[in-house]
C-alpha cells in the first residue's frame, strides 16, 4: 500500500509539473534591410508562447578599416574579399562610439546602441499580434515618435525586422 501511494504521488507530481510548466522559449532571427541599402540588420526575438520575452538588434555596415573593429576574420581571408581594402564589415553596436560620433555630426543626441536598446525594450512584453497591430497603425514617420527613447528615422524598419524575427520564431 505504501509503495502504491508513493508511486501515485510521484505520478501526480510529474503530471502537475508538465501541466503547469511554462511554455518553451523559441528563438527567431531575421536578416533585414531596415536602414537603406548600404547595411543590413540582424534581428533576433525570443518568444514564450506569443509574447516577446527577448529582443536583439544589430546592424552591419562597411566602415573604415583604420577606425573600426571588423567582424571576425576581417583580418584574414574573409577580409580579403571586401571590394575596398580600406573598409571592413563591422557591427554598429561593437563600434558604438565610432558610429555614434558620425550620427552626432548629423545632429543625433542618442547613440546607436541606446536607440537599438529603446527599440528592443519597446517590443518586450508585446504579443506578435500587438506588434503587427502597431506596425499596421504606424508608418516610418509616426513610429519614431511612438517609441520612447528612439530617435532613428528608420525605427519602423527596425520594428519590422523584429516582427519578422518573431514570425520566424512562431514558424518553429
Amino acid at each position: 500500500m505504501k509503495k502504491t501511494l508513493i508511486l501515485v504521488l510521484v505520478l501526480v507530481s510529474i503530471f502537475s509539473m508538465s501541466v503547469f510548466a511554462a511554455e518553451p522559449i523559441v528563438i527567431g532571427k531575421a536578416d533585414w534591410a531596415a536602414h537603406g541599402t548600404r547595411c543590413f540588420t540582424v534581428a533576433v526575438v525570443a518568444l514564450q508562447g506569443d509574447v516577446i520575452v527577448g529582443a536583439y538588434l544589430d546592424e552591419y555596415q562597411m566602415l573604415s578599416r583604420a577606425d573600426a573593429i571588423g567582424v571576425p576574420n576581417s583580418d584574414k581571408a574573409f577580409g580579403e574579399a571586401f571590394a575596398n581594402p580600406e573598409q571592413v564589415l563591422a557591427s554598429k553596436k561593437v563600434n558604438n562610439d565610432l558610429y555614434s560620433n558620425n550620427m552626432a555630426n548629423a545632429g543625433s543626441t542618442v547613440t546607436i546602441a541606446d536607440n537599438f536598446k529603446a527599440i528592443e525594450d519597446f517590443v518586450l512584453g508585446m504579443t506578435v499580434a500587438e506588434l503587427e497591430a502597431f506596425l499596421s497603425g504606424h508608418n516610418a514617420e509616426t513610429a519614431v515618435d511612438a517609441v520612447s527613447g528612439a530617435t532613428l528615422v528608420d525605427t519602423y524598419g527596425y520594428l519590422t525586422a523584429l516582427w519578422a524575427a518573431a514570425k520566424d520564431a512562431q514558424s518553429k
